[in-house]
């Protein structure tokens, strides 16, 4: 009995290991990654989700929200069922995404994301990036302030 007890804690500790291990590998913001590679950075989590850990896609994401706008969807918890909500769902294991800048300045980029989701549709995002420009950690490093709900764009077939 106290070994089977014993070898349930080693898998266990093993587990939580592996799941630190993986979420300790998201990548943070750092003033060195430009507007576009965020955006990029986001759309690869989520078409690759689950592929380090659960929602390690949605969680990569949320890394890169900006403050403001974890005010309106966080906490983590919330924004997973957002994401997973039928507005943004089509995100989650898309097959391919395509992003176009709309325009840019020294505090703000704007992109347009064309989504393929996993049912070969096509759906259309504004998705914005701006600079925080207050003192900490998140200083001078781009960070999503806003996606518009997707304007569905039909079927790939």
């Amino acid at each position: 009995m106290l070994k089977a007890l014993q070898i349930k804690f080693e898998i266990i500790l093993i587990l939580l290991i592996f799941t630190s291990i993986s979420k300790a590998d998201l990548l943070k913001p750092n003033k060195d990654i430009l507007p576009s590679e965020v955006v990029k950075i986001q759309l690869t989590g989520l078409q690759n989700n689950d592929s380090d850990f659960k929602d390690g896609g949605i969680e990569q994401t949320w890394n890169f929200a900006h403050p403001n706008n974890k005010r309106v969807t966080g906490p983590l918890s919330k924004f997973k069922m957002m994401i997973k909500s039928d507005s943004y769902e089509m995100m989650i294991n898309h097959l391919s995404h395509t992003i176009t800048e709309l325009g840019s300045s020294d505090k703000w980029a704007q992109f347009e994301v064309i989504i393929l989701d996993k049912d070969k549709i096509y759906h259309k995002f504004n998705w914005q990036v701006e600079k925080y420009t207050l003192d900490g950690s998140l200083k001078d490093c781009w960070l999503t302030t806003m996606v518009s709900s997707p304007i569905p764009l039909g079927s790939s077939i």
